[in-house]
């Protein structure tokens, strides 16, 4: 049984976005941590062969934005289609030759991310217009208030199976454990918005920790960090994160967690299993 939750006094309001373009900076080179330049691909645009539940690492492109990447053109429309639409919200497509595809809010990087099946990616078009059925800004668990949710969405908490331990403690599957040592850029946004890279240079301790067998669409918990006002180290605290995008070759960066859930003390509790991936529990991506 799903927890219960105050979604019931949510409302949920429309956003808009646009397929993106994928962009280069002049002259297009990406630094790469041994010192080289490199131009890759990866952010932005329709990405057919990446999805959620595909592996983070090994791909030959740069912060890979597993689906489709859509952004709005207005800086205002822009900040509320990042702040408002949620993880597991639907996406209908409004114009071009998918018209009325619909798809699933997968991550928030640069752009929003969303899941499309294979028959609607393929008739997708850069410009095209796809609408979010923004709903979850605002979305508590009835009792467990001192655990705060980000991004996260009344369908998305209601497939996870998070179970309720005691009267202040919740417990949630993840795929495995970061230290906080890792994580690098993006603790100095704040965690509304978009997601906090993990630091994936050192590639032995990557395959010590087993971090390089990290998926696209994991859950995972960082112990001792606290994101309820933005992204830092607190004994005691614990954040649940989602991976939303692939591996970097620039120093500092990795794939991109988003902050779902956190709690400034130990009252989240983890239990380490390798299904914990929302392709599986959305029936989306590799899943689908």
């Amino acid at each position: 049984m799903p927890l219960p939750t105050n979604a019931a006094q949510l409302i949920t309001i429309a956003v808009r976005g646009n397929v993106s373009q994928p962009g280069l900076r002049y002259p297009g080179y990406i630094p790469h941590a041994n010192g080289q330049s490199v131009v890759l691909p990866g952010m932005s645009g329709v990405v057919y062969n990446v999805k959620v539940g595909h592996q983070a690492f090994g791909w030959v492109a740069d912060h890979v934005e597993p689906g489709v990447s859509i952004a709005n053109p207005n800086n205002e429309a822009e900040f509320a289609l990042h702040y408002l639409s949620c993880i597991g919200n639907r996406a209908l497509v409004t114009s071009g030759m998918a018209k009325g595809g619909e798809g699933i809010v997968t991550g928030e990087h640069a752009r929003m991310l969303i899941d499309f099946p294979d028959e609607v990616n393929d008739l997708l078009c850069v410009g095209d217009t796809i609408q979010i059925f923004a709903q979850g800004r605002g979305l508590a668990f009835q009792g467990y208030e001192h655990i705060e949710l980000k991004k996260c969405s009344p369908a998305l908490m209601d497939a996870i199976p998070i179970e309720a331990v005691d009267a202040h403690t919740l417990r949630v599957p993840v795929t495995m454990e970061l230290p906080p040592r890792i994580m690098g850029s993006g603790a100095e946004l704040n965690s509304e918005y978009v997601d906090q890279d993990l630091m994936s240079g050192d590639r032995a301790l990557m395959a010590e920790l087993g971090v390089d067998q990290l998926k696209l669409g994991d859950l995972v918990v960082i112990p001792d960090h606290d994101h309820h006002m933005g992204r830092g180290y607190r004994r005691g605290a614990v954040t649940i994160g989602l991976c939303i995008h692939g591996d970097s070759v620039m120093n500092g960066h990795g794939p991109g967690i988003l902050t779902l859930m956190t709690c400034s003390t130990p009252h989240i509790e983890w239990v380490v299993t390798p299904e914990a991936n929302i392709a599986r529990y959305l029936n989306i991506g590799v899943f689908a």
